[in-house]
């Protein structure tokens, strides 16, 4: 696989260097190197801008009235949410109230609709359906970073109740290095740490806790102190 893809690269380095050498030799008569390649020249600028106009008119006939949708569709579900109607916020079981479910299955796209799935998944998950909470979670995607650990950890629960406790330390410990907030780092190592220690892997668990030791005392109180000390004897 790799030598075919050395072979392909090669083969496009050959072309693009006789592409330039073909314009070095035109460029000693533009108007010939031009009428040469005004049919190529004039297709190339023709799907240029309709690649622009489709990409303008996507954003705003398509993308941006499915922003707004989503938005609503989503407000509403919180509002459920807060009232304490999970059911209802959840939703999923009809058109007239789509819910988390619905905004997510809809408009799955948009902002809105992934941090419904998020949701959902956090609902899922009280309600005992670890996989499928799991499975809401795992399509949550943001470029906030404190959201990303949030997924992480939460996924992380999933797993632990799914028995999977080797599954549940990888993605705490995932959880507790994708993000740059202090507070979210130390909740996620200290998480890990405990998930090695219920597995015996005292040697990782002993990690985690020296990390919090050494960075995130303000947070801990000392604890991290009682837990490395269980890592001796546990």
């Amino acid at each position: 696989m790799a030598d075919l893809h050395n072979k392909k690269n090669e083969q496009e380095g050959i072309e693009t260097v006789e592409f330039f050498k073909d314009l070095d030799k035109e460029a000693l008569n533009i108007e010939s190197f031009l009428e040469k390649n005004a049919r190529a020249l004039s297709i190339a600028f023709g799907v240029l801008i309709l690649a622009v106009l489709g990409w303008f008119g996507y954003q705003q006939f398509i993308l941006g009235p499915k922003n707004e949708e989503a938005t609503k569709s989503y407000l509403a579900a919180q509002k459920n949410l807060t009232d304490g109607k999970e059911d209802l916020a959840l939703g999923g079981k009809s058109v007239a109230n789509p819910g988390f479910l619905g905004t997510y299955e809809e408009y799955g796209s948009t902002k809105a609709g992934k941090l419904s799935a998020y949701n959902a998944g956090l609902i899922e998950f009280k309600k005992g359906n670890f996989q499928k909470a799991y499975d809401l979670l795992d399509n949550f995607s943001s470029n906030n970073k404190v959201l990303v650990a949030l997924k992480y950890g939460a996924m992380a629960d999933c797993l632990s109740n799914l028995n999977k406790a080797d599954d549940a330390l990888s993605m705490a410990d995932k959880a507790a290095s994708a993000s740059d907030d202090a507070y979210t780092t130390y909740y996620f190592t200290k998480k890990a740490g405990m998930l090695a220690l219920a597995l015996k892997k005292n040697a990782e668990a002993k990690k985690y806790f020296s990390t919090i030791d050494e960075k995130y005392q303000d947070y801990d109180n000392g604890q991290s102190d009682a837990f490395i000390e269980m890592t001796k004897y546990y």
